[in-house]
């Protein structure tokens, strides 16, 4: 009965919807501070993020005025948020363990009634399921290679599929159980690589057939709708979102030839082992045009938030096909591809930091005042962020 009581005490956070400056949960899993038991893949922990990371989104937010407290994203979380009483969460955790780990911040989120950045529970569930992912994209008509989930040794090869492959840990990120063994060329080969993931990884493989085009990725900011009350609406386009240049990750010259897998992402830019990074891509406007709207449609197919990045490789035809979805891109200011993308075009970091915060916002109904038009503006840019502001202003009247 005592423990009962105790309880009720604790409510949860909530939101206050009140106005700026906020109290900010910044949730992540950082490397080198979880201790692996020895069943643990070789890789395990490389999706979690650097101190540096941590460091310089909490310095961008706390540039922005905000109160910045960085949370573990581990089982202590659900006593720090009940204590700290956020007014947001900046989430960039990746989860530690179980199927559906990048969902679990979110799903902690909403429980405690606390607003949270980036996608919701089940987009991010999804976004990490490889597999579910491709069979929403595919019933969607969006193109994506064909493929076969393989959870045990003894299920049937699908005829359909054609050599060469390329066999994947099914929920992963960052190129984790990706290098030049994930290219297989018969059967025997396949069967010896999905052996080593399943035992490796203890989680389905993910086997694919291999395109032989360029690989490359889009990232965006923004949600579906009016973007009249964001904190720069001049950003975005007529359909809500902003869309960096595209990326061409060029990865012949790295650690594994043809693969952007593990290994190669783990090299700074233009150090030896690393691909080559082109952005903007060197590719014909149409092309360019079909990359933003399929990464649009795939986003919103799962029904991601806020911020993702999409990765592409183009057939033999030329036409691009969808590969993944990262629904919590990294935010690393020197080596993470959605930083390098809006580097490319002039956006600061700090900024790219803010616009996340401030279209989770939006979307909780947090009050913030938007910036000022900038002078240097084009005239036509200034003039369409004048009409949202308008047309926002007589919604609300």
């Amino acid at each position: 009965m005592r423990y009962a009581e105790s309880i009720k005490k604790r409510r949860p956070p909530g939101s206050s919807h009140r106005p700026g400056p906020w109290r900010i949960a910044l949730i992540a899993n950082l490397k080198d501070e979880v201790e692996w038991g020895p069943g643990a893949p070789p890789d395990a922990g490389a999706e979690f993020d650097r101190h540096s990371t941590v460091e310089a989104i909490a310095r961008a937010l706390e540039a922005d005025k905000h109160w910045v407290h960085v949370c573990a994203g581990d089982s202590t979380l659900p006593d720090v948020l009940l204590s700290l009483r956020p007014h947001i969460c900046f989430n960039i955790a990746e989860g530690i363990t179980g199927d559906g780990r990048e969902a679990q911040v979110p799903a902690l989120c909403e429980l405690l009634g606390i607003p949270y950045t980036a996608s919701r529970v089940v987009a991010n569930a999804l976004s990490l399921d490889k597999t579910r992912t491709k069979h929403i994209w595919r019933d969607s008509g969006l193109p994506t290679p064909a493929f076969q989930e393989f959870w045990t040794l003894d299920q049937s090869l699908d005829p359909s599929l054609k050599f060469p492959c390329f066999v994947k840990p099914a929920r992963e990120g960052t190129g984790m159980g990706v290098g030049a063994a994930a290219v297989v060329h018969d059967e025997a080969q396949l069967r010896e690589r999905v052996a080593w993931l399943l035992s490796a990884y203890n989680q389905p493989a993910l086997v694919e057939e291999l395109l032989p085009g360029r690989e490359f990725t889009v990232g965006f900011i923004g949600n579906r709708g009016q973007s009249g009350r964001r904190m720069r609406p001049w950003l975005y386009d007529a359909q809500g979102y902003h869309v960096f240049p595209v990326l061409e990750i060029d990865s012949q010259i790295s650690a594994t030839p043809g693969v952007y897998g593990h290994d190669a992402k783990s090299y700074d830019i233009g150090v030896t082992g690393a691909p080559e990074y082109l952005c903007p891509a060197r590719i014909p406007d149409g092309l360019r045009k079909q990359l933003v709207d399929l990464a649009l449609r795939s986003a919103e197919a799962i029904g991601a938030c806020d911020v993702s990045r999409v990765d592409f490789r183009l057939n033999a035809d030329g036409q691009p096909n969808l590969l993944e979805i990262n629904t919590l891109p990294g935010l690393n200011a020197e080596i993470s591809d959605l930083c390098i993308m809006a580097a490319a075009e002039g956006m600061i970091y700090d900024d790219l930091i803010s616009e996340i915060l401030y279209l989770a916002a939006e979307r909780y109904g947090l009050p913030f005042q938007p910036r000022p038009l900038p002078e240097a503006l084009p005239a036509r840019t200034r003039q369409r962020a004048r009409q949202l502001a308008r047309a926002w202003g007589a919604q609300g009247a």
